[in-house]
């Protein structure tokens, strides 16, 4: 069986008119990857990351490829794969236009949409919500009548249903009360382990990414500062921003140190 495509940034360069975001990220993801913390300070570029991993924001230099294809460019039916393979899910993800609409017809709504991108489907709508710590008696609700919470782990669910070879998360529990988060995220970590799904976690949770990730990569100056298990990275005091980020959150970064 041929190796799956890898997700890579190569030496990635990108911002805005007259700002400089990226300064050279290097990274590559994968199916069967271990998850990937990305942690760094706010406006230190991790949503123009996520975007030029999308295709949805030029580099300047440098590039982000899907098996050796740059994704900036993908069209048509390499577009729809890549998207059924590499899904993404903002903090911002999940807008309602029908109100009609409800959480198992965006769970088969999202399955149809991978089969169209060429991925086999044999994950139960049932078994996506138990992964995100949701029942079985959700899925007849419409969305409008959802929390926060609940709507953000429907949107997890709905990127679990293309059973996804890489997920990349945008601070994917912020909405999700703090006593459910540790459930959730044990329950998504289960999920991911169990499907050999490669995953980019973007969060400010020191507590999430400690749970979630066994490596860490630490953005600032618009490049990665330090990378490896979080307590290694936050001992990198060395770097002006791990020194912002521990001083902002002492009691959460002192218990990992």
């Amino acid at each position: 069986m041929p190796a799956s495509p890898r997700l890579v940034v190569t030496s990635l360069h990108a911002g805005y008119p007259g700002l400089d975001v990226l300064r050279g990220i290097d990274l590559s993801l994968g199916a069967g990857d271990a998850p990937l913390g990305l942690l760094g300070a706010s406006g230190a570029g991790k949503t123009t990351l996520l975007a030029s991993l999308n295709g949805e924001h030029r580099a300047d230099a440098g590039q982000v490829t899907w098996g050796g294809r740059n994704v900036a460019k993908l069209r048509g039916r390499d577009r729809r794969a890549f998207r059924a393979a590499v899904r993404f899910v903002s903090q911002y993800a999940m807008t309602i236009v029908d109100p009609r609409e409800t959480v198992r017809s965006r769970l088969e709504l999202a399955a149809k949409e991978a089969r169209k991108g060429g991925r086999t489907h044999a994950v139960s709508p049932t078994e996506m919500l138990e992964s995100v710590g949701l029942e079985e008696r959700f899925l007849p609700r419409t969305m409008r009548t959802l929390s926060g919470g609940e709507t953000q782990r429907v949107a997890l669910a709905t990127a679990l249903a293309t059973r996804p070879e890489i997920l990349v998360l945008d601070e994917p529990l912020t909405a999700v009360d703090p006593g459910s988060r540790g459930r959730i995220a044990a329950g998504l970590g289960a999920t991911i382990q169990r499907l050999g799904i490669g995953a980019l976690i973007a969060s400010h949770d020191v507590e999430l990414l400690q749970r979630l990730c066994p490596e860490i990569a630490f953005l600032g100056e618009g490049r990665i500062l330090a990378r490896g298990p979080l307590n290694e990275v936050l001992s990198r005091t060395e770097h002006e921003e791990i020194r912002e980020l521990a001083a902002a959150a002492p009691q959460a970064v002192q218990r990992f140190r």
